[in-house]
């Protein structure tokens, strides 16, 4: 959708049209869900996670200055409430490293993709075993294909900082997953 298009809508939700909301909603629902999904890794997880992204967008509407776009201010929002949820799960002990329904399913299909599908496994296991930070970088850069300005804006933090973390996490998935290429 163009700027120009998104700040009309944003104007007109301001001024209390729900169905421009609703069309903001609907252009960016399927990306804040994914970026929800790739952190908590859990469908009804991401789906509330979503929800409360709009609802709290919707009721601080009022504070978007418009700085950077309506999409970088919607992953900012479900970002922090994503790496909220993730800090609440360890405080309280859970862990879920679960499979998601396409691995799932790869794996009923055959051993080419049980094999791609135990790397990837590796992988989320790994990427899971990174600081909250580390793998906040990891997601938006790699995962998402983010800029590491927009990486920055929506942590609020410097593109060195960015840099730095991703640093540091892709050589702590590199040595957790030294032991894969090592039985190649």
């Amino acid at each position: 959708m163009p700027v120009a298009d998104e700040r009309l809508l944003i104007d007109r939700c301001r001024h209390g049209d729900h169905g421009a909301f609703r069309a903001l909603m609907e252009e960016h629902m399927r990306h804040v869900y994914d970026l929800a999904f790739s952190f908590v890794h859990s469908h009804d997880e991401a789906d509330d996670l979503a929800q409360e992204t709009f609802v709290k967008a919707y009721r601080s509407l009022s504070s978007f200055r418009g700085d950077a776009g309506i999409g970088t201010w919607l992953y900012r929002i479900v970002t922090n409430l994503s790496l909220d949820r993730l800090r609440q799960r360890r405080r309280s002990g859970q862990r879920m490293v679960g499979i998601d329904d396409q691995a799932a399913q790869a794996i009923s299909e055959g051993p080419d993709f049980a094999v791609n599908t135990d790397l990837r496994l590796h992988i989320e296991r790994a990427l899971y075993r990174l600081p909250t930070l580390q793998r906040a970088v990891v997601i938006l850069r790699h995962m998402d294909g983010l800029s590491t300005k927009q990486v920055s804006d929506i942590l609020q933090c410097s593109e060195g900082t960015v840099k730095t973390h991703l640093h540091r996490a892709l050589k702590k998935m590199q040595k957790m997953l030294q032991h894969i290429q090592e039985t190649q």
